[in-house]
Order: structure tokens, then sequence, then C-alpha cells
């Protein structure tokens, strides 16, 4: 039996990120191996290179206390991951590297960001893939240029009625080709015999409950083409869980550790980011607490989750989530199965069912089991 853990997003604007982690990291030592979604690129200087609202670069100091906290893989396929172009990605890798943690989803070309991450462990071999799914599109690899695996995804409005302007139908799909790309990469990874795992950068950002067509399209294309489990990361806010042919589809882990003053307008900001800061607050209905500035997201966002996934040798597979709450600090503190976690748990049970999923859940010690409802005959 192999243990995998995967947690939401890593956003660590700190040169030292070790009390951020300090509540998780007994539990992620549980893992044999642990996967994390790093946001921004880990970078001494930085030169912005693209034609989206830039992130912060974040200082490679702040990545020694993700090694020292267990994580072995983290996946990189995002929207901000070309945000300081090519030097961006190839020194975040060599930091990663340099810490004896692997990356994915990132490269000098399209073949090498769709080249999984392989891990060894007990025998038994875990690749690890990761696909941008969100754009923007100066962000994506190709034969000749640097950037993120990616499956491109179209949208198209409807209108609804006789209201011109009004709020539309909204119907997303994956672009065919692209989608085909990583449906074969993925196929030739899991024809070798290894435990697949799939994370995809997706989902509505700072949206409560709400999963748009294309991540259910997408995540289902992962497992028929022969991935285990499926890992969503994007929104920084915890979407549903969905069972699907027997494989977990965590659609989105929300936050994890997340520090960071990107989203937040303050005198001298670029103007950019500044009328970005302005605008989330009317598309999303939420303003930051002013009390913890540095985690500047969706009150809801602080239930979160760590994603457990055991493989056994046949390849079947048991999930569970081990709830967490981000506190006051911005720290991810695993609740237990008490008050705190029927809290968070109820939650999780709220945004899956509202989301169309027939998943359930049950606390088994402080996990909460993932299974697909029975339905009586």
């Amino acid at each position: 039996m192999i243990t995998l853990l995967a947690t939401g997003d890593l956003v660590l604007e700190t040169p030292d990120a070790t009390a951020l982690l300090a509540e998780a990291a007994p539990v992620l030592a549980e893992g044999d191996l642990v996967i994390g979604h790093l946001e921004v690129p880990h970078v001494h200087a930085a030169r912005v290179l693209t034609t989206d609202v830039p992130a912060l670069p974040a200082p490679p100091s702040a990545l020694d206390a993700v090694a020292a906290a267990g994580f072995d893989v983290l996946t990189l396929a995002g929207n901000h991951i070309y945000d300081f172009g090519p030097e961006g990605i190839a020194e975040t890798q060599r930091h990663c590297a340099d810490r004896g943690m692997q990356t994915a989803g990132a490269g000098a070309d399209l073949d090498a960001a769709l080249a999984p991450a392989v891990v060894d462990r007990g025998g038994r071999r875990i690749a690890v893939l990761s696909i941008n799914c969100v754009g923007p599109r100066d962000s994506w690899a190709t034969s000749l240029k640097p950037g993120a695996a990616y499956i491109e995804v179209v949208t198209h409005y409807e209108p609804r009625g006789a209201n011109p302007g009004g709020p539309p139908r909204i119907f997303t799909f994956a672009e065919p080709r692209s989608l085909a790309r990583v449906v074969e990469a993925v196929r030739e990874t899991a024809a070798e015999g290894v435990i697949v795992v799939v994370a995809l950068h997706k989902g509505l950002v700072h949206v409560p409950v709400e999963i748009a067509d294309y991540e259910i399209e997408i995540a289902h294309a992962m497992v028929d083409a022969g991935a285990h489990v499926v890992l969503g990361h994007h929104a920084h806010i915890l979407k549903g869980v969905e069972v699907y042919r027997d494989r977990p589809i965590f659609h989105g882990l929300g936050n994890f550790a997340t520090v960071t003053k990107a989203l937040s307008a303050r005198p001298g900001d670029a103007a950019e980011r500044a009328s970005w800061a302005r605008e989330r607050v009317r598309l999303f209905g939420f303003v930051p607490d002013p009390e913890t500035p540095d985690y500047p997201f969706h009150p809801e966002s602080r239930n979160t989750a760590i994603a457990r996934v055991e493989v056994a040798a046949d390849g079947s597979v048991r999930a569970s989530l081990i709830p967490c709450e981000i506190d006051r600090d911005a720290r991810p503190v695993p609740t237990g199965a008490g008050e705190r976690g029927d809290r968070v748990a109820g939650y999780i049970r709220r945004i899956t069912a509202e989301a169309g999923f027939d998943t359930e859940f049950d606390w088994h010690g402080d996990r909460l089991t993932v299974a697909r409802k029975e339905v009586a005959s």
C-alpha cells in the first residue's frame, strides 16, 4: 500500500515559512509521497514577462520549510509560472531540486512540461503530471518556447431570453487537440504500470461550490486515460469531491499555506495589480479581513483539507480527507474529529452535495473517508 498526500496552493511570500507549515508537518510525515502546488515562482530577482496581472516573486529561502515539512513533488503548471519568463521557471526548478524536491508541469518546451515527475517508493513508481487549464496564453509551453503544460479551454456565452447585456448562460469545454495531447501523455504514463497522479490548475476563483463544465470533462478524461487520482488547484477555495470509476477527483483543494501581498492594493502598487484588487471586490463580493492582510482570500477558504489516497498493489484506491482550518496566522491546522473538524466536515459535505456529486464522507479516526453513495436497487 502506497499512501499519497496532497495539499492545496502554496503561496509563500515570506523568507521563512517554517511557522506556516509547523502545525501540518506531523500529518504530512505520514505520507509516502507528499504533493503540493507551488503557485508562484521563487526567484532572487524578477523581470515581469506576462501580460496578465503578475504575482509577486517569492523568496527561494521559503522553500527550505517546504522541503523540511516533507514535500516531495511540487506541481508548477499554473497561471503564474511564466510571470517572470523562462528564467523564472528555470530558477524555481533549480531551487526545488537543490532541496531534494521534484517538479512537474513546466519546462524548456512542451515535451519537458508534459513529462511527469517520477518517484520510487517501496519498489513502486508514482508519476505526477501537472497541467494548466486556465491560461494566460503566454504561460503555455510550445515546441519552441518554455512554459507550462496546458489544455486550452473554450468559453461560450449564450444570452438569456430578451435581456441583451444581462447575465448569460456560460458553457465551457476543452479544445480537442490540446486535450488529446494531454490524454495521450497520461495514457502513455499509465501504460508503464505506475501510479498516476494528475494535477489540474482549474476552477472558478474565489467562488464557493460552483464547478464549470470543462472541469468535469477534463477530470473524467484523465481518469479514463489511467489516472488513479485527480487533484484540482487554482480556485483558492475548497471545492467538492467526486468519485468517478472508483477514482477520486478532488475538484479543488483550496489554499494550504498562502501568504501574499499581491491581492491587496497598497500605495505604490503597479496599476494593473491595484486595479485587479478593486475589481476583485466587485466580482466576488467579499472584502479581505483587514486583521489578516497577508491572507486576502474568501472567508470560506479557511476551510481546507489534505487529500489522502492509498493505492493498493492491485491498483485499487481508497481516498480520504484530513480536515484543516486556516487560522488567524494563515497556518493550515489539522482539526481532528472534534467540534472544529465537524464544522469543516459539514462544509465539505455541503459544497460537494450542492455541486451535484453523490459522494459521502464518514469519520475514520481524524480522517473523512471518501466514497460514492450506494444506490438502493
